[in-house]
């Protein structure tokens, strides 16, 4: 028999008297959290050093100033960058019997992280595939979510298990937001990412070119110091939306040092303009078929 903790098939033990009716059960109770979830968006890219998780937490925050109910879950095992990009390090979930409380950013953000869960942020995370997987799945059943219009994840860079099985566990559903930099070598290992998604059975809501192009700080303009276009080329090469350009923006970096999101101080600017129009086609998804 197989070890079954908080399950109704569980034996005084800690065994599973049951295994089939426990899968079910899991089943049923993934389910039932996810039909309450209108929309899954997962952020990735196969590039690591793009900023993704600014990204991540920028659109999150983006989508919950719209008024939207908003979860940003950080699947990032073994770099959470979340808690520090939201000033939420040293925030700990309330744990329940078989649930978890997420935390609150603000009334339409929650949000669930491994970097919660750590004792000591220096700490290693050194854990094979079934682990991880097994973590990403709990933090979607077990964390008590409720009525979201986002779920908006944070994968690490690259295809391997964690962008894997959070596909996986939010199912066909959910879409991929994918980013990259200009460059072309990073546009390389981001392509792979596109195919990625597509052969997991999902579908790319569009791609982000981020770091286009340098805003100056002294006059407001957008200079292209560097290769610009890349990602708007990829998005027409594999067939997808081009949700746009974010700038190279000095105080994109220093509010995600600081903990607060540039979103929410800095919407105004050449750069929070870029972010906006990037989140509107995402506040204009069609609400999924009710489920019975």
């Amino acid at each position: 028999m197989t070890e079954c903790s908080g399950c109704s098939s569980a034996g005084p033990d800690g065994s599973c008297t049951n295994p089939e009716g426990c899968d079910q059960n899991q089943d049923e109770k993934l389910n039932k959290t996810l039909g309450r979830i209108k929309h899954k968006i997962v952020v990735m890219s196969g590039k690591g050093g793009v900023g993704k998780s600014t990204v991540a937490a920028n659109i999150a925050v983006a989508l919950s100033l719209a008024g939207k109910k908003v979860g940003l879950l950080d699947v990032d095992v073994h770099g959470p960058s979340i808690p520090r990009l939201l000033s939420l390090k040293g925030k700990q979930p309330h744990m329940g019997v078989d649930v978890m409380e997420p935390v609150s950013w603000s009334k339409n953000l929650s949000v669930m992280s491994l970097g919660f869960l750590l004792q000591d942020d220096r700490q290693a995370v050194i854990w094979r595939g079934p682990v991880k997987m097994g973590l990403i799945k709990q933090f979607v059943e077990d964390v008590m979510w409720g009525d979201l219009d986002y779920l908006v994840v944070d994968c690490p860079p690259g295809t391997g298990d964690e962008p894997l099985s959070t596909l996986q566990t939010l199912g066909p559903t959910a879409m991929g937001v994918i980013v990259t930099t200009p460059q072309g070598l990073a546009i390389d290992d981001v392509r792979r990412s596109v195919s990625f998604v597509g052969e997991v059975g999902n579908r790319v809501l569009g791609i982000i070119e981020n770091m286009s192009g340098f805003a100056c700080p002294d006059c407001g303009a957008v200079h292209d110091i560097f290769n610009s276009g890349g990602g708007e080329e990829l998005a027409k090469e594999a067939g997808v939306r081009f949700l746009g350009r974010i700038p190279l923006d000095p105080e994109v970096s220093r509010s995600g040092d600081e903990g607060f999101p540039f979103m929410k101080i800095h919407r105004d600017t050449a750069t929070g303009k870029a972010m906006e129009k990037i989140i509107e086609p995402m506040l204009t998804l069609p609400d999924p078929p009710a489920t019975a």
